[in-house]
């Protein structure tokens, strides 16, 4: 075989895998340029009120762990309370464990409205009771509160009721059972003949570092698609959340000082499906969640070491402002 057949050959298979890079790179990516959103941040969070949710939540003892069932209804309190404090009526659904009755708690904007229903969703349990959960997931907590009193504060119209939930049972060993909270919750309006317009899960959104290698991934082939540095937000649906993706990344990059990237991939990926969104999937609906990647990032994830202090407020707030901006903008 000559010298010119050979880089011939050795060109055909350069473009051949360079195709199917750029191909998987589209498929997972989903990129979107730039933004043109009208209503650029009109509303925006409390990073002060973010902060303190987060160390008032951290700060119940014992944990909220299903254990700890005084723990646990120490933070529903709580929860509750800073809801009544925005307006809102709360509703409590029960969720059976193996020996104790925990709640969802829920409250509803907009529920004249009529048609599929937009769910935004944070648990609100740890992993074990001497995890303080800060990031894991308080931030998440924090943040769906503060889209709850945005909303009132701004009486915000929108074309479709809005359920915000902070859900119970959403870690071992209910994780991936129809014991989660969030199950019961798809499995309730299923049962009611209700829809999802989309479901967006606040999962771990205060954790960052802008250090060289301190994002992991669960395959190789994404550290040649994704910055090595944990200091941005990751915005993750399945293959079938492209158009939410893409619209939900025009209202991040909005926001000015903070990075997003997103990942449209199958559940067959580690880390798709590692929160409240999945029980939506599993009956056919739009799920997305808004996550700092979880330990794929943060190293004290289920350990004691997830702490307020180790948390990046200001980030945090712009997440919630991105995902606010969402709402507004797109729902």
């Amino acid at each position: 075989m000559s010298l010119k057949t050979l880089f011939r050959s050795f060109l055909r298979i350069s473009t051949v895998l360079f195709l199917i890079i750029f191909m998987l790179f589209w498929y997972i990516r989903n990129p979107t340029m730039g933004s043109n959103l009208s209503n650029q941040m009109k509303f925006t969070s409390d990073q002060n009120n973010l902060k303190n949710h987060v160390e008032k939540l951290v700060a119940i003892k014992p944990g909220r762990d299903f254990k700890s069932p005084n723990g646990m209804n120490a933070s529903k309190d709580y929860i509750i309370n800073e809801f009544k404090k925005y307006g809102y009526e709360v509703i409590l659904q029960d969720v059976q464990s193996e020996e104790n009755t925990f709640q969802n708690i829920i409250v509803k904007y907009n529920s004249h409205k009529q048609g599929p229903v937009v769910v935004v969703g944070a648990h609100y349990d740890t992993a074990g009771s001497d995890n303080p959960g800060a990031d894991d997931n308080a931030s998440g907590v924090a943040g769906l509160l503060e889209i709850a009193r945005l909303l009132k504060k701004n009486s915000i119209q929108s074309d479709h009721p809005i359920e915000l939930v902070a859900y119970t049972l959403e870690e071992p060993p209910y994780f991936g059972t129809k014991g989660m909270g969030s199950a019961y919750h798809a499995d309730k309006l299923k049962e009611e003949g209700k829809s999802v317009k989309l479901m967006i899960s606040i999962e771990m959104i205060g954790y960052f570092s802008d250090e060289l290698f301190s994002q992991k991934f669960p395959m190789k082939l994404l550290y040649f698609y994704y910055p090595w540095r944990g200091n941005f937000i990751a915005l993750v649906g399945s293959p079938m959340e492209r158009k939410e993706i893409r619209a939900m990344k025009k209202s991040f990059n909005a926001i000015d000082g903070l990075s997003n990237y997103s990942i449209n991939a199958p559940s067959a990926v580690p880390g798709i499906d590692f929160s409240d969104h999945r029980n939506y999937w599993a009956h056919d609906w739009p799920a997305v969640m808004v996550s700092d990647t979880a330990f794929y990032r943060n190293l004290e994830y289920h350990k004691p070491g997830d702490t307020p202090d180790r948390l990046n407020y200001k980030l945090m707030k712009l997440v919630v402002d991105g995902t606010f901006n969402f709402i507004l903008n797109f729902l």
